[in-house]
């Protein structure tokens, strides 16, 4: 292994703040303080990642306890990647740049079949065997956990244990199990931890059952252990009493989920034969409003997120969605936190609710047919009709949705040639009939193919074949070239792959390290996803695709998750797909009598929902965070006369915030800086004046703002406050909640009503430190000798300008062998970087320029 780390690839990278790990609410222990390192691996980028709810929880619980250090680590992009490989430096965790061959568990997240390849790459990068089969006592132990788990058989070979189900109760009985096995003298012996392992409920253990296929080339998955037959999916019975994170760590940079997200409700049962989750999730399990309302209060306080998104598996469904989103409005409004709902099942707007949903934040607005004609939603039992669709559109854009977004499929069982017309028609109708009232706006239309997964009633039939996935895709395709419409689709050569996966056995393994020693990396990715390369892995394999995806299989054939018991019944299934054949639907049981699927023992396990009692709204003592905050801020929110523009308003206050930008910093893009002060405000509970418009924000403006890369001893910023502040105060509530690398060292506030002036300084001075070379003493003679010295710069739109650097240049001074001092004139508002002068002057290696430390130094400004 190299001496390198991570943190030395920083600079030739793009998003280099991603892998810095001191977001707020990160968690950093002393390695020598605790019992138990455990590193949560996620195997895709960490823009997914830091918006999956299941790490942020995982994250939370095992860090709670004190004997264990839980830290993240995420699949590094192809950039930092490359590097990481090239100079065989490790991956390392995020929080203290530890190997990850240093750690005592690791655990994967599978969310995604196609990120099965990122897990190859990631324990490549860590120095770590593949298969549990050749890991051996100096290496941590492997496991998983999440969805992909229910079918565990394709990447069985490589963990040492996997979960099914809920997590947050069984990773601390991992966690305490292994501490005892370690107390115990564990050492060499693996096998005992995963005989405990192995008693635990939802815990799987690949090394204990073996497998054979047959001639017909099923595979049988036979028990090793006595009274160790089958693996039972553990739930969590009652969200209330399970921990949700109250401090989820704020990621850097634009996540994908870039807010509060409130998972209120787990599970659904409204029966979509095709729907994995609506199967392996159940029952449906509601927090109390109560609970979410505190939750709500306890975050935003510690994150100054402005957003928080209520999310289910139907949020729709939620039993007291309408109280929930008042009391959330009402808490929110004043403080300029948006309320956002993602989506709505057909059909579920009422009209308690559509009042709700005026005030929220208008985003993106999905529904999901599935299917465009009634007879294919009875088949799958999506039991929305057209006029559903119809009305939930037209409400939509009656509330000021702008954007509605509908997702069919293609390929379900039984579909026809009138199916596909059917979407057609159907979108074509949604497009002439906005609601009375409203307009019309954009409808985006996206396409994915059927793929059966394990535990469904369709799990049993064939996934249509690449070339019907293709010619169906390309003719909605060309019948939905309609203004106002967008059609997107999933590539039918991942959906193809995805379902290879979903549904292999074991002998996947072999194709699984061929594809990524061809290169084969982020495959649900469309920019970096080669079809070609999987091709060549197959074609040398011998694993027959058509077998695993475009086969229909008997319901007496084994199948290779059938020693996965999700608690739904087989029976359940098969049951559920004879009602299929005869176009019959089956309800709800929360509409209902029991669908008898074998979930629920109706004493630990069964159906939770909130009652509308527990909305009751909160009493002043109940809630101390946000009236706590608000006491220091609460002018600020409300709507004071200074932002209704009334002729009396009193005068504002402008701060002049003073900060440096150091080390760590410095990659920290202006937009990202823009945001973690915002936040840093927020948290702070400064009297701030915000924006006007449907997304208020604090009112702050930045001067000449730095390129990525670069560090400053002093920048200003410059934010507008309500009522007079003591600078004092502000500068230690700000440096309370800032990361670290900035650092507020000055402020002065402005005299009432006087606006700040942004002057670009005539002269800008910056210190320069170039590694592995020296500043040549002849260049810069060369240079102040010269009249003339051109540099042309191109800029992002391709444009070129030429400069005279000697106009530009006014000091050149080398004050050590590898350190520049340079001053730099503006010319025409425009402003030259340093590292301008280091390719136009001294012609370095772009990566040794981008790796140089480039300090701009304190300047008096007006």
């Amino acid at each position: 292994m190299s001496n390198s780390s991570l943190k030395d690839f920083l600079p030739l990278v793009a998003g280099p703040s991603r892998y810095l790990g001191s977001e707020v609410n990160s968690v950093h222990k002393d390695p020598r303080l605790v019992r138990l390192r455990f590193a949560l691996a996620f195997p895709d980028r960490y823009d997914i990642g830091m918006s999956h709810f299941g790490m942020q929880i995982l994250y939370h619980i095992l860090n709670q306890d004190e004997r264990i250090a839980a830290e993240r680590v995420f699949a590094p992009d192809l950039d930092m990647g490359a590097h990481l490989a090239a100079s065989g430096a490790p991956l390392c965790s995020l929080e203290t740049a530890t190997p990850l061959q240093r750690f005592d568990i690791i655990g994967f997240s599978l969310l995604y079949e196609l990120n099965y390849t990122n897990i190859l790459m990631m324990l490549k990068l860590a120095g770590i065997p593949f298969r549990s089969a050749l890991r051996d006592a100096s290496h941590p132990f492997i496991i998983a956990g999440g969805p992909c788990t229910v079918n565990p058989e394709p990447v069985a070979d490589f963990f040492d244990a996997m979960v099914i189900g809920d997590g947050e109760t069984v990773i601390t009985q991992m966690a305490e199990a292994w501490m005892a096995w370690q107390e115990g003298g564990g050492g060499r012996d693996r096998d005992a931890l995963l005989r405990a392992w192995a008693g635990l409920e939802g815990v799987y253990v690949p090394a204990f059952f073996s497998v054979r296929h047959d001639p017909a080339g099923f595979q049988h998955t036979e028990p090793m252990v006595p009274g160790y037959e089958k693996v039972t999916r553990t739930i969590v019975p009652d969200l209330d009493a399970a921990d949700f994170p109250d401090r989820p760590v704020v990621a850097f940079g634009r996540p994908v989920h870039d807010r509060l997200r409130l998972e209120i409700a787990r599970g659904c049962s409204r029966g979509c034969r095709f729907c994995q989750a609506g199967m392996i999730y159940r029952p449906v399990r509601e927090r109390s409003v109560e609970n979410i309302l505190n939750l709500a209060e306890r975050a935003i306080a510690a994150t100054g997120y402005d957003d928080i998104s209520v999310l289910s598996l139907s949020t729709g469904d939620y039993g007291c969605l309408a109280p929930l989103m008042q009391e959330l409005m009402k808490r929110c409004s004043s403080r300029r936190i948006a309320v956002s709902i993602p989506s709505f099942r057909a059909g579920t707007l009422t009209p308690a609710l559509m009042e709700q949903i005026r005030r929220v934040r208008k985003t993106g607005f999905t529904i999901a047919p599935e299917a465009g004609s009634e007879r294919l939603r009875a088949v799958i039992n999506k039991n929305i009709s057209e006029q559903d669709v119809m009305e939930t559109v037209s409400h939509a854009f009656l509330l000021g949705w702008r954007v509605i977004k509908l997702y069919f499929m293609i390929g379900l069982p039984t579909e026809t040639d009138a199916d596909l017309d059917a979407i057609v028609d159907m979108v074509g109708r949604i497009r002439n009939g906005p609601a009375k009232g409203g307009r019309a706006g954009n409808i985006h239309v996206s396409v994915g193919t059927f793929i059966p997964k394990p535990h469904v009633p369709f799990q049993w039939d064939p996934q249509i074949t690449l070339a019907q996935s293709r010619e169906r895709t390309e003719y909605l395709r060309h019948r939905l070239r309609m203004r106002g419409i967008t059609f997107k689709w999933q590539k039918p050569e991942a959906s193809l792959l995805e379902g290879l996966w979903a549904r292999g056995d074991r002998r996947l393994s072999g194709l699984l390290e061929t594809a990524w020693q061809k290169g084969c990396r982020f495959d649900g990715w469309s920019d970096t996803f080669n079809f070609r390369l999987w091709e060549e892995a197959l074609a040398g394999s011998g694993v027959d695709i058509d077998f695993f995806t475009t086969r229909r299989r008997s319901f007496d054939e084994p199948l290779p998750w059938d020693h996965i018991d999700t608690r739904v019944s087989k029976e359940f299934l098969k049951d559920e797909r004879k009602k299929a054949e005869r176009d019959k639907t089956t309800i709800d049981c929360r509409d209902g009598d029991c669908q008898a699927c074998g979930v629920c023992d109706m004493d630990r396990i069964m159906p939770r929902c909130a009652s509308a009692s527990t909305a009751e709204p909160m009493t002043a003592s109940d809630r101390p965070s946000w009236d706590q905050s608000r006491a220091s801020a609460g002018q600020l929110v409300s709507d004071s006369p200074a932002s209704t523009g009334q002729q009396d308003a009193p005068p504002l206050f402008y701060a002049r915030l003073a900060y440096s930008r150091r080390e760590s910093a410095r990659y920290f893009g202006h937009l990202e800086l823009a945001t973690i002060f915002s936040r840093a405000i927020r948290r702070a509970g400064l009297p701030v004046v915000f924006s006007k418009g449907f997304h208020p924000k604090p009112r702050m403006s930045f001067h000449n703002p730095l390129p990525v890369g670069m560090e400053s001893e002093s920048e200003i910023c410059y934010i507008i406050l309500s009522e007079n502040a003591d600078c004092r105060d502000m500068i230690t509530q700000l440096n309370s909640q800032l990361p670290t690398g900035v650092f507020v060292h000055n402020c002065r506030i402005l005299p009432p009503g006087q606006r700040p002036k942004f002057i670009i300084p005539e002269i800008a001075a910056y210190r320069v430190t170039i590694e592995g070379s020296t500043f040549n003493p002849d260049i810069i003679e060369k240079f102040h000798q010269s009249d003339k010295w051109q540099f042309d710069r191109t800029s992002h739109k391709g444009d070129i300008r030429t400069f005279n650097l000697k106009d530009v240049v006014a000091d050149m001074d080398r004050i050590a062998d590898n350190i520049l001092k340079l001053r730099l004139r503006t010319t025409d508002g425009k402003i030259l970087r340093p590292d301008d002068i280091l390719r136009a002057v001294f012609q370095f290696p772009e990566d040794q320029i981008r790796r140089a430390i480039i300090i701009k130094l304190f300047e008096i400004t007006p």
